[in-house]
This record gives structure tokens, sequence and C-alpha cells, in this order.
């Protein structure tokens, strides 16, 4: 009924999958004629339904299912089940497939890309990571063989070459991260042949609520060589004497610190009697606030982890290390100085993508994720994407237990504790998902003191991560892990051992225990899901004490209920209010969604008119042509010294340069512009209104600018022996080029939310 009334209404997650249903007699009813044939001629059949244009009609996508199906029976010895077949024609219809942990969601995508590339379409499946993407492109490549298409992959470690080659398959797995990676590089080519991702056909994402909201918040960079960084180490060590609540204070979200009066005279007293307000030297307060910040708020094995003499950001939402990310420039090289490690290299911002922007450049977009309906709002709004429920091939009979609430943290352990003793008596395999590596440690510390070994994935070890998960559901296991979003991989029941999965099944499944509730809904379904798979017997139980993070930061008004001597709370309305924080959590996470989004839609604007400019100068001669016409007289010369075809190189690559100068200036000035805007508001006006209104002017006259700097550097061009040196007259390529995510500063969207406290009480008087 309520799913009737969401498709009336138009809500997020109408799409009727009753349409696809009713499509399985018809699949079902050419098994026995599709396994008489031979595999040349099943391949043949697919290649029949790859002969027609445009979308499968009802007949040829029966068919194409049917077909899949048994090419997977035969490639992959996997039979897929009607609900995964549900699966695929949502996908071929450019939906969100929502489907369970265990349900099958790689071979369903893998089916569906099978059918756009069938169709002449070139497809690109997205993932969180090169693992699952190398992982799921191997896994795969048996049954794409069979149905005679073309599979490649690429990762980190890809060369050039190899990833031009694996962009001329019919499908690509890659990360999303790297895709965007070999976008941005696309972007400063010099030569049209060098550019290696084809045009933008068709995304099919892989946890896709974790791709396209999670990540959409963290934009990709090109970074090239700049003057290196120096640790700041004085002002690291000056505020490692700092004592907080006398020289400095943490918010009561622990998203900002400031001085107090007798930290700001400390420091000016050490300083040598500065004062850190004076406007004659601007430079130490930054310096004093970066140094702060890293030694206040961001913590080791929290926010980070120090690997190889290295500061390694920790992914929030998946736990893991998150490869070739960093925060903003100075906070970074803050944090490599209180850890006292050489400061990683940096440098100047070349360009920048978002996920949103990238994902957007597909004609095409679908995916799969086990948790879609908690975001099928902002899928829509972002993407226009809507939800396809898929029903599980078995009923779930997971049973899920009430929240146990605790007054403190100390309370919460405890009982923890003692649960894991009392289940493990049984020998039913636990898995306990924490927030963050500290817990982790501390609770396998706390574990084996109370003679319960137990085994630790987190971002220390994140490299053993399948055979960690692949042993989780064995007999007796105990296993603690930080996030188990985008892991890739099911817990099975006894592990490939089909007599332990007999006993395991026996003691009631996997125990799913959460140490705490995460920041979204979804986090907390995502674990959950990892009992129950494929109607496998399992629970799950969360912890939470009422002064962890997510309630204390979003539910501070709330007060302490009668407590039992255990310290457990029984109070039902607590539950409301732990329920009221993580939708506080889940609103402001989408606030900053819309945020990063409404400030990158002017940018994308300007972005877009330089990359076609820029296309017109690498491939239709434009910069030659326009050089001709502005410095006539000395093209002219130059062309009778060396040539007509040596002087539209030599314009080419100098018109490039200054508009890849030119937007790299440009793209400095709107950071530094996105840093200070909210200070405006002070002044009661609209943060967004005036970053568009100082962003629109910067940008007039842009184009225009780097055609007459274009000028003024081909005007010095000197002929020497039969060729044009454009390095001698200032056109400089950078000869290192690297590639990071820039994790949002951390405490930069804390003033954004105060604005919006602030803004709402004005309005209300």
């Amino acid at each position: 009924m309520a799913e009737s009334v969401r498709r009336v209404l138009g809500k997020p997650g109408s799409v009727d999958v009753r349409r696809y249903t009713k499509l399985l007699k018809a699949v079902g009813e050419r098994e026995t004629a599709l396994r008489e044939l031979s595999d040349a001629e099943l391949t043949e059949r697919a290649a029949e339904l790859g002969n027609a244009e445009g979308p499968y009609d009802r007949t040829d996508l029966a068919e194409l299912c049917a077909v899949g199906r048994e090419a997977a029976r035969r490639a992959l010895g996997e039979r897929p089940f009607d609900v995964q077949l549900v699966g695929v024609m949502a996908l071929l219809d450019g939906h969100v497939a929502e489907m369970a942990t265990g349900e099958g969601k790689t071979l369903a995508g893998a089916l569906a890309a099978a059918g756009f590339a069938l169709r002449g379409r070139r497809v690109h499946v997205l993932s969180v990571n090169d693992y699952l993407a190398r992982r799921d492109a191997e896994w795969m490549r048996p049954l794409y063989d069979l149905l005679g298409v073309a599979v490649a992959w690429i990762g980190q470690e890809s060369t050039r070459e190899e990833r031009a080659v694996a962009y001329t398959a019919d499908i690509t797995y890659a990360s999303v991260s790297e895709l965007g990676f070999d976008v941005l590089r696309d972007r400063l080519v010099t030569d049209a042949g060098d550019r290696v991702v084809a045009e933008p056909d068709v995304a099919l994402i892989d946890e896709a609520d974790s791709v396209l909201v999670d990540e959409a918040r963290v934009p990709l960079v090109l970074a090239g060589a700049a003057e290196a960084a120096e640790a700041d180490l004085e002002m690291a060590e000056l505020v490692r004497r700092l004592r907080p609540k006398i020289h400095y204070e943490v918010d009561g979200e622990g998203r900002n610190v400031q001085l107090t009066e007798s930290g700001i005279d400390l420091v000016e007293r050490e300083l040598g009697g500065i004062d850190l307000y004076s406007e004659e030297d601007t430079s130490v307060l930054p310096r004093v606030n970066l140094a702060l910040h890293a030694h206040a708020l961001l913590q080791r094995d929290v926010h980070y982890v120090v690997r190889d003499g290295e500061v390694r950001l920790i992914n929030e939402s998946r736990g893991r290390i998150a490869l070739l990310q960093r925060w903003p420039d100075g906070l970074q090289a803050a944090v490599e100085a209180k850890e006292k490690v050489a400061v990683s290299e940096t440098g100047e911002i070349f360009d920048s993508i978002t996920v949103q922007a990238l994902v957007l450049r597909y004609p095409t977009r679908c995916g799969m994720t086990g948790t879609a309906m908690a975001v099928a709002e902002q899928l829509r709004e972002f993407y226009e994407l809507e939800v396809a429920v898929v029903p599980p091939n078995k009923p779930c009979v997971r049973v899920d237990e009430e929240d146990r609430l605790y007054a403190t943290p100390e309370d919460k352990e405890d009982a923890l504790i003692e649960e894991v003793g009392t289940v493990h008596a049984t020998g039913r395999p636990i898995l306990i998902g924490t927030q963050d590596v500290a817990e982790s440690e501390r609770l396998a510390k706390r574990l084996a003191d109370a003679g319960l070994e137990c085994v630790v994935l987190n971002a220390k070890n994140d490299a053993d991560e399948a055979a960690v998960i692949a042993e989780a559901g064995t007999y007796g296991a105990i296993t603690v892990s930080t996030q188990m979003a985008g892991r890739g991989t099911d817990i099975r029941l006894g592990g490939s051992d089909m007599a332990d999965r007999e006993r395991v099944v026996e003691t009631g499944g996997l125990y799913v225990m959460g140490y705490g509730r995460y920041p979204s809904s979804r986090l907390d379904d995502q674990l959950r899901g990892r009992a129950g798979r494929q109607g496998d017997p399992g629970s799950s139980i969360f912890f939470v004490s009422v002064e962890d993070e997510l309630i204390a930061a979003n539910a501070p008004e709330a007060r302490h209920a009668d407590v039992t001597a255990e310290g457990e709370i029984t109070d039902s309305a607590w539950r409301a209010t732990v329920d009221h924080a993580q939708r506080v959590a889940e609103g402001q996470l989408l606030e900053l969604h819309r945020n990063t989004w409404r400030y990158n839609q002017l940018i994308d604007v300007q972005r877009g008119v330089v990359l076609e400019y820029r296309q017109f100068v690498l491939a239709d001669g434009l910069g030659d042509r326009q050089l001709a016409v502005d410095c006539a007289e000395k093209h002219a010369e130059l062309v009778e010294a060396v040539g007509e075809e040596e002087v539209a190189r030599a314009a080419k690559l100098i018109t490039l340069y200054h508009l890849d100068r030119g937007w790299t200036d440009h793209n400095a000035f709107l950071a530094d512009l996105r840093e200070g805007i909210h200070l405006r508001f002070l002044g009661r006006r609209n943060p967004l209104d005036e970053f568009n209104r100082d962003a629109v002017p910067a940008f007039t006259g842009f184009l225009e600018e780097a055609r007459a700097r274009a000028a003024e550097t081909f005007e010095a061009l000197e002929p020497q022996d039969g060729r044009l040196d454009v390095e001698v007259a200032g056109v400089k390529r950078p000869h290192t080029t690297w590639t990071y995510m820039v994790h949002e500063h951390p405490f930069s969207t804390e003033f954004e939310s105060v604005v919006g406290r602030v803004k709402n009480v004005l309005g209300q008087r």
C-alpha cells in the first residue's frame, strides 16, 4: 500500500518493478532452448540482440535476460535468480537498483553492462576503490567473453598506455577517483591524441549511495609542482604546550577551537611579545590557528593514521585509508608537523572536479547498492535518478533488536563486552562495527583482557580485508571492524566449510553488534545487512551511550533519564532522542552536499566555457588563426622562417598555456573567495549570492585576456635552427603533476552551520 501511494505521489523510490517481474515468465520459457545451444551459438544469439538500436523492447529484454542467465551459468557456474534479473532490467532503464547485501549485485551489474555494450554503448562501471574494480572485472571476464563483449580495468598503478587501451574496451571498470583523475589529466593535454578517456556514455555505479552521496563532497584535484612546503615546527611545538579549557576551548560539537584570553597571552608572550591581531603582520594568526586545529581537533587513529612515516587520512564512511586524499595544504602540513613527519609534496591546483560533476557528464546513469532508499531524495535531486527496490531472493529473517541505551561510554562498553562473552560461549560468530581505529583497538584490547580473542579490521590492516571477512562467519569467530560500507565481500556462514555452516546456523547465524550509531542511518543498515544474507539466520543490535558524539553534538538539550545499576537507560523516549540526533546529522550532511553543489554550479559553467574554447584550440587550430590576426606581421615573418606547421604548433602551445595558466589563477581566486565568503553574513548578506557576485565579474574577459597574453608571448618568439622554442618565451608546462582528493577542511563548514542557525533565529524575530 505504501509503495502504491509513493508511486501516485511521485515520491523517490516509486519505480514499479512489477513491469519487470511480469517478464520473468518469458525469460524462464527460453531457458531449455538456450541450454541446447553451443557456446558459439549462444555468443551469436547475444550478437543478434545487439544488432538493434535504442532501448530494449519487452521481447528483446526478456531474451537478453535469458541469454545472460545461461551465459552466467556456463561461464561462472552461477545461475542468476529471478530477482537479479529484475535488477538487470532496472539498471537498463537507468535506475538505481536497491538490492540487499548478498543478493548478487556484481553479477546483476555485469549483465546490465553487457546489455548496454551489446547495443553499441560504451560502459564505465565505477566502484569505490581499485581493488573492487579489478576483482569484479576479472571475476566477470568469462561471462563477458561468452557474450562477445570486451572488458578491461584500470587502477592506480595503470600506465598511460594501459589506460588508453582499457578505455577502448566495451566495458571499463575503474574506481571513481581514477576515472576523475584521468578526466583532469586529459584537460591539460597539448595534443588531442594524448587523451585517454573516451566520450562519456553509460555510467553504471556500484555502491551508488557511497559514490554519489558520500564521495560527492570531495573534489578530485590535479596539481603541479610548486615550491616545497616547510613544516611549521615552531607552531606545532608551541600549541603542544597549550592546555585545554585553560589556553583554548573546543566547541560542544568538536568542530572548532579557539584561544582563550589566557591562551592569547601565552602565545603572544612565547612569540616575543607580538600582537596576534595586528594589522601589520597578518601571517602569524593563521599559522597559530592551523597548528591549533591540527593539535586539538584532528585525532590520530580517528581522523588519520601514521603509516610508513606519512600521515594518511581515514575515509569516514568506509573506515579505510583514503588513498591519494589530503586536507587543504596548510592543514595537511600542520598535521605533519604535529606528528614530526616529512611534509608531503604540495603545489598549486591546476583543475578539480567533483564526483557529482564527473557522473553528470554521462547521458545514461544507473547504479546499485544495498541502501538507496535512505538517500532517494538526493539521488533524484542531484542526479535525476529513481530507486527501484528489488525484493530479496529469500525473505530476510534477521532479527534487529532495539538499541541498548547507556548513560556513559564506559557503561556501554562494559555491557558490550559482557554480551560478547555470553554469545561467544555458544560458538556464534560475532561482528562488531566501530566508528574509528582507536575504538576498534581499544575494544580488541578489552576483549583480549576478558579472554576473548578477536580479529581486527581497520585502516591499519585493510590489505588483509578479504581474508578477514572470509573468516568472519565461521564458528566462534569474533571480528571487530571499522565501517563495513563498500567492503564488497559477503560474510558467508561457516566460510567455505559446509559442515561448519550448519553448526553456525544452529547457533543463530551471524550476530552483528554496533558500537554506537553512525551519523547516517545508511551506515547502520549496511552494518546490519552483513547478517541475514540470502535468508540466513542472524541478528543485530546497537549499543549506544547518550554521551556518544552523535547524540552530544546533535541533541545537546537532552537530559539524562533514570538508569539501572548497570547504567542502562530504559526510558523509551530516549530512543526517539537518538533517532532525532541521527536525523539532524543526516540533515547537516545533506546541506553540505547542497552547498557543494550550489557553489560548484557557477564554477562548472565557467569551466565549461574554458574547456570548449580549449577544444577548438587543441583540435581546430583556433590559436593559430587568432594569432595570425592579432600578430599578423610576426605571424607572417615566422611562417616564412620556419613554415606554417611549426608556427601552428607553437601558436597552439602558447594559447593553451595561457588558457591553462589563467584557469589555474582563476581557480585559486575562487578557492580564496569561497574560504572567506561566509564572513559577509555578518553584514546580513547571503554568502552564495556574494560568491556569485564576485565570481562572475572575475571571469568576465577571461578568454580575451588569455588571447592577449598569448599574443604578447607570440611576439617574443625567435626562430632557431628551423624551430620555435616556446619555453624560451616563457611557456613552461609542469614537468610533474599529481592527483589527490581534497578532503573538505573538517572545520570550514562549521561556520556555515552556525550561520544557518543564526539566520533562523533572526528570521523568527
